[in-house]
């Protein structure tokens, strides 16, 4: 087992990352950029350095600081949480060529599966149900066009080096395709620093399902159900639970069995997710796999018991999964609300000191957050403060959970998004389990 890992990340994620650590035995090395020298995960780490000023590109980002502060260390692995640097194929690759272990898939799965448009490829020419789309990445706004044509009215093209809702446009008619074309390749490219795009049907009202899986370097693969992320504003996730309540037993063996295949056609390593799209009629598409740990690990954590910040350590250890798919069992129903430091009307940011931090508790209810009183939240980095994660024998009593959980959750100074996950639980469309990825907008235009 590893003897010391480096957490390049912060926040959250971070701190989620060190309690894993401490529970295995192994010591762990906070980094820091200049605005978070104070910060819970750097309190929590047994070392700390800082790798640089606020803004990330020149810390959580710099790959050179990051491994002088591995090295320093004496660090013999990296998590490289979520963001940042989590899904840098030439990060990892420096990483494995100094021999520190990138706690994560190799280089080369990320390289591949990052490009959106060749995972695609690889998933089609296996089988399996893929978005209609564009055979691979577009050279130019004539060939997005004959694409578009082909495929049929509304589209949405996506950066093939894209995450997070960034590099997309949806184009409702070929008279607006061009401009979206140009948009989409100009934000891959300022984000990604890749402006390669492809293109697929949009479907109206599809639900966001993604499917967890672990795969260790003998080739064995398991998958422990389904998310359900469908509630998101502008491609970000807001609100996810799992079991879906749109997916029944016979569907769910169906999704998660083209899931493990879809990852077993590269001999993926490590943790990872592999997402879909369901329309109305009950159809799955495959989209995406992302390499890395998702932000929504945690309601899989808490309807499985199981770990995975812990099994994904042991994965890159080279350690054989601990447990087969018959072991893996379902319990029950979990709820995550991402609380943002946002404007819950108008979405914007908005950072400063909190003056008042009290969390809620109780049975069935955990909160993944770094902040406490009297700490700023800093306007560099992603909003998100915290996660709020419910779990209940049931969807109605995970509900109730969550419910009572956000009206306990105080947080003073700043404006947060906690009065708008209020709102959509009380949604009757919510409570029923009518959701759908559009299903934010037309809760807000109402």
């Amino acid at each position: 087992m590893f003897k010391k890992v480096l957490i390049a990340n912060r926040g959250e994620i971070a701190l989620r990352v060190i309690r894993a650590c401490k529970e295995l035995g192994i010591k762990t090395v906070a980094i820091f950029s200049e605005a978070d020298s104070a910060s819970l995960h750097v309190r929590a780490a047994d070392e700390k350095v800082c790798v640089g000023p606020p803004d990330a590109a020149l810390s959580y980002r710099n790959i050179p600081n990051v491994l002088s502060a591995a090295e320093i260390t004496g660090a013999d692995a990296i998590h490289p949480g979520y963001g940042f640097l989590s899904e840098n194929s030439h990060f990892s690759e420096v990483c494995e060529s100094i021999g520190i272990k990138f706690i994560g898939p190799t280089s080369e799965h990320i390289a591949l599966l990052g490009d959106k448009s060749k995972a695609r490829e690889i998933v089609a020419n296996r089988g399996l149900p893929v978005t209609p789309g564009s055979p691979g990445e577009l050279k130019s706004e004539q060939g997005a066009l004959e694409a578009a044509t082909k495929i049929g009215y509304p589209v949405i093209i996506k950066a093939s080096a894209g995450g997070g809702g960034r590099g997309m446009r949806v184009v409702n008619k070929s008279e607006d395709l061009g401009r979206a074309f140009q948009a989409a390749q100009a934000e891959a490219k300022s984000t990604f620093g890749n402006d390669a795009v492809y293109l697929e049907r949009y479907f109206l009202e599809p639900r966001h399902i993604e499917i967890q899986i672990a795969a260790d370097h003998r080739g064995h693969v398991v998958h422990f159900g389904e998310r359900d992320c469908s509630i998101q504003r502008r491609h970000q996730k807001l609100l996810e639970e799992t079991p879906s309540p749109a997916i029944d037993e016979k569907l769910r063996r169906e999704i998660c069995r083209v899931a493990v295949e879809a990852v077993k056609a590269v001999h993926y390593r490590n943790v990872g997710t592999v997402e879909f799209l369901l329309d109305k009629d009950r159809n799955f598409f495959f989209m995406e796999v992302n390499t890395r740990i998702q932000v929504e690990h945690a309601i899989t954590e808490m309807v499985t018991g199981i770990d995975l910040i812990k099994e994904q350590i042991r994965l890159a250890d080279g350690q054989s999964l601990s447990f087969k798919q018959q072991d893996i069992k379902l319990n029950g129903h979990s709820l995550e609300c991402r609380i943002n430091a946002e404007d819950p009307e108008k979405f914007t940011p908005c950072p400063g000191m909190i003056t008042k931090f009290s969390l809620p508790g109780g049975f069935g209810v955990r909160v993944d957050s770094a902040l406490e009183a009297n700490m700023m939240v800093v306007p560099f980095y992603d909003s998100l403060i915290a996660k709020v994660i419910t779990h209940g024998r049931d969807r109605q009593e995970s509900i109730a959970r969550m419910r009572r959980a956000l009206d306990e959750f105080v947080i003073e100074g700043i404006k947060t998004t906690i009065p708008l996950h209020k709102r959509i639980l009380n949604d009757p469309d919510f409570q029923k389990g009518h959701v759908s990825t559009t299903f934010l907008e037309r809760f807000l235009a109402s």
